[in-house]
Order: structure tokens, then C-alpha cells, then sequence
């Protein structure tokens, strides 16, 4: 487990904040990878069904272990004990202006170091934006095929994750914890954040600050989950970028939403505002959706076009 001084490398980690006289933009961007208390894993509770302890395998060493339908065995100690959570600021974020907090759930067989930083360029997607926001990511299964949510899973716990992050963002810019505790939130899951981002819309609207969910060729199961939660919340935003891998899941819901009388656009939303709902099909490859889809840089490029809170 990394702690709380681990540093993203390439990125500058020092909360400096421009005088009175030129406003409080931060003018060094920040990252940093910390431990949170309120992390989806460690979790010694049941699957979501009930049926059996997530948690359902032991060694002859005592070691606890978790049987992935993808993965085989994994063990607790190796996979689910990593409480990291990435944390960004871009240059020139503004907490004095609108602002808003994108929680990104990574895929399987991720790192937030080599993956969400490194290879898929997250960080530097939200900072080229031009979007006034931070970016929250947490750890889920460390490097494994598995797209579990853990406590995520659990009604209201999500919101205790993003009352974490407030206090530490504003640890980590020297602005109001409370500034951060209000910002609405943008949920961006790619592959199997697929999972978390349906337990997160399951479990309730975070408290009413969620904006929209963008996907990224992310719905590979929970279709009426999603389809279920853009019906009952039309003033927020849907996006879901897809390629070959989630097709079919995509085309469930659109049709889940034309039995509710829902329509769907199919073409690249100009603005991201309230009530955009859009399915953008790419032949991209799965593994580099999130950094070539329908567009390259599909992430920035969407949060680019988010109505009313620019940097």
C-alpha cells in the first residue's frame, strides 16, 4: 500500500495558490495517490445477491481469497487490500469558481500509476479539458480480471467515500473541505468500472450532486440499472461510448429506453448539459477506448463540451 506521501510521477505536488490580486486559481497542478479509510476494498461482506461471502475461499495458510468468474482465485492480501485513491488538480483550477469533482472507475487488470495516469491518460484528459474540476479515482481490484465494487456495493457508502475526498482535496490545495463536499460529480467508468458505476446509481444520486455518467465501452451487465436510472433522472446527462466488447449491452439499453418512450441521439453531443442522453458506437479497440474511441481523448473531449464550468 502506498502512503500518503507516494507522489505521481511527472506531476507537481505542491498546493500553491495564485495572491488576492490575481484570484485563487492553483497554478501548479497537483497529483497524488493517498489511502483512504473509505475505500471499496478491503471488503468482508457478501456479493451483492446475498448468496455467499465475497470472501470464499481460504488457504491452508489462512490467507482469504475471492473466486473471479474471470480470474480464478485471488487472493486478499495481493488484490483487495489496496485503499488508494488518486487525486488531481489541474493548473488554474478555481474552487471560488463553479466547479465540478469526476470520479473515474478504472477497468480490469489496472493500476492507477501505470494504467489511469500512465496509459490511458486521465489525468492529463481532465487537465486538457478546460473543465474547472479535480479528479477523484480509487483502486478497485489491483491488476485483476475482475470488475467487483466491494464497499461501493453497500448503500451509502459512496457518499462516505466522497465526504473522504472533500476533507483530503482540501488537504491537498489548502482550499475549504466544504467547497468540495457540494461540487457535483461526474462519474466516468470505462470496461468493468462498469459495476461500481451501477451500484453507485443504484444506491441512490449522491446525495443529488451527480451531473451525468459518461461510460466507456463500460456496460458489459446492469443494463437496467442504467436504463432505469436515465429514466428517473432527466435532467442529468448519459453518455456511453461503445465499441465491438459492450455492443450488445449498449442496444439493451437503448431499448430499455424506447419502451419508456425515451429517444436517443446517436451522434456526438455538441454540449453536455441536461437531458443529454447519446450511445456513440466505435470500432475502436477495447483495450485503448479510453484514449481512442469515436474521438481521440474521448474522456476530454466530453468533458470538454460540459455545459457551465469552465476553467
Amino acid at each position: 500500500m502506498p502512503d500518503r506521501r507516494a507522489i505521481v510521477v511527472g506531476l507537481v505536488a505542491s498546493a500553491m495558490f495564485a495572491g488576492p490580486s490575481q484570484g485563487a486559481r492553483l497554478h501548479k497542478s497537483i497529483a497524488t495517490i493517498v489511502p483512504f479509510k473509505a475505500s471499496p476494498f478491503p471488503y468482508r461482506g457478501k456479493l451483492p445477491d446475498g448468496s455467499a461471502p465475497f470472501l470464499d475461499v481460504t488457504g491452508a495458510d489462512g490467507r482469504r481469497g475471492h473466486t473471479s468468474p474471470r480470474g480464478g482465485i485471488y487472493w486478499e492480501d495481493e488484490t483487495y487490500s489496496d485503499r488508494s485513491t488518486l487525486l488531481a488538480v489541474p493548473k488554474g483550477f478555481d474552487p471560488a469558481k463553479p466547479a465540478v469533482i469526476v470520479v473515474f472507475l478504472h477497468g480490469n487488470g489496472a493500476t492507477l500509476q501505470r494504467d489511469v495516469v500512465g496509459r490511458q491518460r486521465v489525468v492529463g484528459q481532465v487537465e486538457a479539458s478546460g473543465l474547472n474540476a479535480v479528479l477523484v479515482a480509487p483502486q478497485f481490484a489491483r491488476n485483476a480480471q475482475d470488475s467487483s465494487a466491494g464497499n461501493f456495493w453497500t448503500p451509502g457508502y459512496f457518499p462516505g467515500f466522497m465526504a473522504e475526498a472533500a476533507q483530503e482535496l482540501g488537504k491537498l490545495t489548502g482550499a475549504k473541505a466544504a467547497k468540495f463536499a457540494s461540487m457535483p460529480i461526474v462519474l466516468a467508468a470505462y470496461s468493468g468500472g462498469y459495476n461500481p458505476a451501477a451500484s453507485i446509481l443504484r444506491n441512490g444520486n449522491a446525495g443529488g450532486r451527480l451531473l451525468g455518467a459518461i461510460l466507456l465501452d463500460a456496460v458489459f451487465d446492469e443494463a437496467d440499472i442504467f436504463a432505469d436510472w436515465v429514466a428517473q433522472h432527466r435532467k442529468s446527462f448519459f453518455v456511453s461510448a461503445y465499441g465491438k466488447s459492450s455492443a450488445s449491452g449498449n442496444a439493451e439499453i437503448r431499448q430499455l429506453l424506447a419502451a419508456k418512450g425515451i429517444n436517443a441521439s446517436t451522434d456526438p453531443p455538441r454540449r453536455l448539459e441536461a437531458g443529454t442522453i447519446a450511445f456513440l458506437a466505435s470500432d475502436a479497440a477495447h483495450d485503448n477506448f479510453v484514449t481512442r474511441a469515436f474521438v481521440g481523448n474521448p474522456l476530454q473531449w466530453l468533458l470538454a463540451r460540459l455545459h457551465g464550468f469552465p476553467r
